[in-house]
């Protein structure tokens, strides 16, 4: 890579003459019109010879004052463009961060007292049933989906109708979890309160802690949302606190399973 202006001048200023860098020093402070002049223009501008020119460019190791400004319009334009991607980096870097908290915090709100409830009772239970409403959903599908591979009745819910007469008929002997990030979809608290009449053992998944849902529901794991969203104008938000909770009971479930079998 070769080098900038500004570091040929550093290394080079000891050998140049005064006039030589009085015109570095006209250059370095009209930096961004040099590459649109000419040399006649500088020699005029900057009261030295055209010759003056054309050897310090030399000293600094370009061929001549035409070489020298198309290396530092490449310069220029190059920082330019460094300066947007820095921009560009710094924002996602702010989401990196965001994803990072979002794991991090949701893991220290945990209590493995509460994790392990929860394992007891899936273990116990006779079936899983999983409620879920819009993405959601996409998380609750792996965990039915990974439970049935471990071998686990399984059985996944998320038409709002559906919701509601199945959550009338489960039997005590089942367990429900619900999913849910604001925990207050109106059918998933409907159905909460008709499992709770029917005294069936319910789980949450969810990112609110002042929610219907969590009131509602036995057993409640609780992770941290970020109120940044990227999507302000939609209810997209993310369901990363939510996916890493699953994927705490779904590998706690499939540890102890092992242990089991072996």
């Amino acid at each position: 890579m070769s080098k900038t202006f500004l570091n040929r001048v550093k290394n080079q200023y000891k050998e140049l003459s005064e006039t030589e860098r009085y015109l570095i020093d006209y250059i370095k402070q009209h930096l961004d019109i040099i590459p649109q002049i000419s040399i006649v223009k500088l020699s005029s501008q900057a009261n030295v010879s055209t010759a003056t020119i054309v050897r310090t460019m030399q000293k600094l190791g370009y061929t001549g004052f035409t070489a020298f400004k198309i290396h530092l319009k490449d310069e220029v334009d190059s920082s330019s463009e460094f300066s947007i991607v820095e921009k560009i980096d710094k924002k996602i870097q702010e989401a990196i961060l965001k994803n990072e908290q979002e794991v991090v915090k949701t893991i220290q709100l945990l209590d493995s007292g509460t994790i392990e409830d929860a394992l007891q009772k899936i273990i116990h239970s006779r079936k899983i049933t999983i409620f879920a409403r819009g993405f959601s959903e996409l998380i609750a599908k792996e965990m039915m989906i990974k439970f049935q591979l471990l071998g686990k009745h399984c059985e996944l819910h998320d038409d709002p109708n559906i919701i509601r007469t199945i959550s009338k008929r489960i039997d005590k002997r089942d367990i429900v979890i619900f999913i849910s990030l604001n925990g207050k979809t109106k059918e998933l608290v409907e159905a909460a309160k008709n499992c709770q009449d029917n005294e069936v053992s319910t789980i949450l998944l969810t990112a609110n802690q002042n929610s219907p849902l969590y009131e509602l529901c036995e057993i409640s794991l609780v992770g941290f949302k970020s109120e940044t969203s990227y999507f302000p104008d939609y209810e997209v938000r993310s369901r990363l606190p939510i996916q890493v909770m699953a994927r705490i009971i779904l590998d706690a479930y499939a540890i102890r399973t092992e242990e089991k079998m072996g």
